[in-house]
């Protein structure tokens, strides 16, 4: 037996590994963790390409929320004469654009993933997840410089003027609330990159619909301001409103703050996140054949 236990191979490690199928709701984590280095080249790449060839650069992170700002004091706080809760326009609307920016970003970007990658797809594997992963890492960093601005203007207001501006604890769910808008757009990021790989016209859509979602977001006026409890209630029925209200309150002081608006939101994150999970993984399988 000593014999041949002797002349047994030695175990050997395999080159390909063959495994089933993996179910369509799984995420494997570990292994979006193993490609951390390329979900960071990806970042990396997309700030960088954004603004490669351009004079100004990382400026237009600043430029274009001052210019959106100025657009909407005078069209809409100068013309339309809509209120903002007795707040400065400046910071009013500078709260809602930095949100409403960074969602729209992400999702525009995520919504195009397979269709912009299917060079990359169709060559090398990698977790698929890790694109729309890296835009929504990356446009952080845009969200960043922007929150930076909205503070810079938002300490000026609280400590030289007497603007109307109370500050309070519900502050302290930043980080909880751009979590649930990054996810958000993440699950309508892949929601939508799973369906235009069969239907180009979504991606025209798509900028349509997202323009006229603004409009029923708080982003340019308050709640307050809606009167008709119908239009009222469907209003709070967009994930994005408890969201953006429950910012502006707790930097602000001004907003609708009820619990079950961002319970609301948070359970349709996941909801929404679980159902583009799914149909991302059923796409990924078979959408070279389409793309």
């Amino acid at each position: 037996m000593e014999d041949v236990k002797q002349t047994l191979p030695q175990e050997q490690e395999w080159t390909t590994v063959i495994k089933p199928k993996n179910k369509l709701l799984s995420v494997d984590l570990n292994e979006i963790w193993r490609y951390r280095d390329l979900m960071f080249l990806f970042v990396k790449r997309n700030i960088i390409t954004q603004y490669k060839q351009t004079v100004l650069g990382p400026l237009w992170y600043l430029i274009q929320p001052m210019m959106t700002t100025i657009m909407y004091m005078v069209v809409f706080g100068g013309i339309a004469k809509i209120s903002t809760d007795g707040l400065p326009q400046p910071l009013f609307y500078l709260a809602g654009i930095s949100f409403w920016q960074y969602f729209a970003d992400c999702l525009n970007k995520t919504s195009n993933t397979f269709v912009n990658n299917a060079g990359i797809f169709g060559k090398v594997y990698f977790p698929r997840l890790v694109t729309p992963l890296s835009d929504v890492i990356s446009n952080l960093v845009r969200f960043g410089i922007q929150f930076g601005l909205f503070l810079c203007v938002y300490a000026y207001y609280l400590i030289f003027t007497d603007a109307n501006v109370c500050p309070n604890w519900y502050a302290l769910l930043f980080p909880f609330l751009v979590m649930m808008l990054a996810g958000l757009a993440l699950g309508f990021g892949i929601l939508f990159s799973s369906m235009t790989t069969k239907y180009r016209d979504l991606q025209l859509l798509l900028g349509f619909f997202v323009s006229l979602w603004m409009y029923a977001t708080p982003v340019i006026y308050p709640l307050s301001t809606i009167t008709n409890e119908k239009i009222l209630f469907v209003m709070k029925l967009n994930p994005l409103t408890g969201i953006i209200e429950f910012f502006k309150y707790g930097f602000l002081g001004v907003g609708c703050h009820e619990w079950w608006m961002l319970g609301y939101s948070f359970c349709f994150m996941v909801v929404l996140l679980a159902v583009g999970i799914v149909v991302f993984n059923k796409v990924q399988r078979s959408f070279m054949d389409t793309v």
